[in-house]
């Protein structure tokens, strides 16, 4: 039985560990090889940020779980927001692959902890150029490489439950991933010509380093001393309708597969949840 994905290339972005790995993981289980990117550093270069930055041990782990399925996989690494890098790293895995047949527009931060009207330009300008304009910017270096191709694909955006409806203190972060959403929607319409499917995932709370340190426990629970996951949980649990605090990154993965498989190959322009029933509250 061939994999779903069998024989075919996906190029990944923030792939270094949390979702993105996942994906990666879970495409080449089910035949794909893979080109994988990530930042691998500070998005602020030499200052710390609340959730510890991601480094070229982690992407080189990435590969390794890849290969040791038996696939290939080509890594760089590269920011979202550097266009000529991104299309030199998409060009590249390319020219060593062979093809290109699914993107999966995954890198993206959080930042937050203000009123919108009190976010300060920084905090502001990095949400937009990496949740939004480094989406925009991954599609247009990697999709004339599908399109050439002639085979058609599945583009994939990583949006938000925060893409769909709105939630205090991180209105940069909702105005981005709900920006995704209007990629998606005019990609599908543009691209739909060349047989080329573009859908976004609306994760809730992933347990990923993304949420799974202390800066996010403390922006939760600012009432203890010392909080850790267990104390978030409650709080987490009470944005869902089922009685669940989080999802795990296989959740996403298994709905970026079916999405890039040919089992969802006349759906486009979906916003999929993937977020125990967020969007109902």
């Amino acid at each position: 039985m061939t994999g779903r994905v069998e024989g075919k290339v996906a190029f990944i972005t923030g792939a270094a560990r949390g979702q993105g790995r996942s994906h990666a993981v879970r495409l080449a289980q089910e035949g794909a090889d893979i080109i994988a990117i990530d930042i691998c550093a500070p998005i602020r270069p030499g200052e710390e940020t609340a959730i510890p930055a991601s480094t070229p041990e982690d992407l080189a782990e990435t590969a390794d779980l890849v290969k040791g399925l038996n696939r290939r996989i080509v890594t760089a690494e590269v920011d979202v927001r550097d266009a000529a890098a991104l299309k030199s790293a998409v060009d590249s895995g390319v020219e060593q692959l062979g093809r290109l047949d699914i993107i999966v527009a995954n890198a993206g931060i959080g930042n937050g902890g203000n009123l919108l009207h009190e976010t300060n330009q920084l905090d502001w300008d990095e949400m937009i150029d990496i949740n939004l304009t480094g989406v925009w910017k991954s599609v247009k270096a990697a999709v004339p490489h599908i399109i050439a191709g002639g085979r058609g694909g599945s583009i994939i955006l990583t949006s938000s439950v925060g893409g769909l409806k709105s939630y205090p203190m991180i209105g940069n972060y909702v105005a981005a991933k709900h920006g995704v959403v209007g990629l998606m929607r005019s990609f599908g319409v543009e691209l739909a010509q060349h047989n080329i499917r573009v859908n976004s995932v609306h994760p809730t709370h992933v347990s990923t380093d993304m949420i799974m340190n202390e800066g996010t426990w403390k922006m939760f629970r600012p009432d203890l001393e010392n909080p850790g996951p267990d104390d978030m949980a409650p709080i987490c649990q009470m944005f869902h309708t089922m009685p669940v605090p989080w999802i795990d990154a296989i959740d996403v993965s298994n709905a970026v597969l079916f999405l890039a498989s040919d089992e969802a190959r006349y759906i486009t322009g979906v916003t999929l949840p993937i977020d125990l029933g967020g969007c109902l509250k």
